[in-house]
This record gives C-alpha cells, sequence and structure tokens, in this order.
C-alpha cells in the first residue's frame, strides 16, 4: 500500500474551488502533527479533526491497490478486491462526529453526481452499532452503503494514508483500487468533485 516513489504533488485544496487549485510547498507531515497535538490537547471534544489538507498522488506514484475485507451493516461482504475495476470513494465517519454530519449533505450531492459515472461510494463507520449508523443514514439520507469498523480493522489497512482516529478522512480511489486521493477533515465539495473527476477521466481513456 506505501507508494513506490516520492509524490509528485501534494496540493492544499480545501477551500478552493477547482479552478483555482494550486500546489503548496509545505512539509508533508504538518497535516499529522497538527493531528497528535490534538489528540494530546484534552479540550474534551470526542472526534479529531483534519485540517481540509489533501494529498493527490499523480498515476506513477500510486500504491498498491487497498486491501481490506468488511461488512456492510445489512451483512454483505466487501472488500478492497471487490471495488476495484471503477474508481470509489472511501469515506471514514461516525455518527457523534460533528465535521462528519457537516460534510454529509455534500456527500450525498456528490453520490448522485459521480454514481451514474460509475464511482461506487463506501462508508466505513469507525464507531457505532447498526442501529446509530442507520439512524444516521437515514437522517442525512445517504444513498450509498457503509462498512462496520469498529475494531478499526479497515482503518489500520489504511495508515499509510490515514492517520488513526482522523475522522472524518476521505481517499479517492482509481479504477484499480490504488488511492488517487486523500482528504483529512470534512471535505469541501468542489475539491472533492475535482479529485473524483481526475479517476472517472482516467477510467475513460
Amino acid at each position: 500500500m506505501t507508494p513506490q516513489s516520492p509524490l509528485t504533488r501534494r496540493r492544499v485544496l480545501a477551500g478552493l474551488t477547482a479552478a483555482g487549485l494550486a500546489p503548496v510547498l509545505a512539509a508533508c507531515s504538518g497535516g499529522d502533527d497538527s493531528l497528535a497535538a490534538q489528540a494530546g490537547n484534552g479540550d474534551g471534544k470526542n472526534y479529531i479533526a483534519g485540517d481540509g489538507s489533501v494529498l493527490e498522488f499523480a498515476p506513477a506514484d500510486r500504491g498498491e491497490p487497498v486491501e481490506f475485507t468488511a461488512t456492510r451493516f445489512d451483512g454483505t461482504p466487501v472488500s478492497g478486491e471487490s471495488l476495484r475495476g471503477a474508481p470509489a470513494l472511501l469515506n471514514f465517519w461516525y455518527a457523534s462526529c460533528a465535521p462528519c454530519r457537516v460534510e454529509a449533505p455534500h456527500l450525498v450531492s456528490l453520490h448522485e453526481e459521480f454514481a451514474p459515472q460509475g464511482v461506487n461510494f463506501l462508508g466505513v463507520n469507525v464507531r457505532d452499532t447498526a442501529t446509530t449508523a442507520q439512524a444516521f443514514e437515514r437522517s442525512f439520507e445517504i444513498p450509498y452503503p457503509s462498512v462496520e469498523d469498529a475494531r478499526g480493522d479497515v482503518l489500520l489497512r489504511m495508515t499509510d494514508y490515514v492517520p488513526p482516529q482522523a475522522v472524518p478522512s476521505t481517499l479517492v480511489l482509481d479504477a484499480q483500487g490504488r488511492v488517487s486521493a486523500r482528504v483529512l477533515g470534512a471535505i469541501e465539495e468542489s475539491t472533492l468533485r475535482a479529485l473524483l473527476k481526475t479517476v472517472v477521466d482516467e477510467a475513460a481513456a
């Protein structure tokens, strides 16, 4: 899963429109350091918020296809392998996470736009029981499924890209199942639209 060569692009995209994407010469460890600081600051909140930063990997710099196995809340098994053949989005969330609630309508909107283009959306719920998760999904009218990951099995398989406890986080996968982009923190809709368009265009080429 670890990228096999240095990143050629690092873009901090949150808050920018797709037309205004700009490369940033920041240290790659900056986002993770801020997450670590939040983990130890004892301010009482029950989530660690990412800073909205985005890593985008050029095709030549992507690692191996992601590998995981999990079960959807309806009992259906899902694996990294089952997602291959089309672009995909993995969103790590749980119901009482405030940024997860903020980004939910944007994810619904993007699903409506990109699911017809073949993109598979999958939530990864890292904390809730089925009852709690499904109540959240009904409340926000989430149209795509989520897997149960309270033990952290899926999240731990993604630690090359998602720091433990960094929820919400979102991974965009290309049609080969490789990580094309990562967002730490609540997504910004136009930013994620641009990242999804990249993998859709690649798949169509």
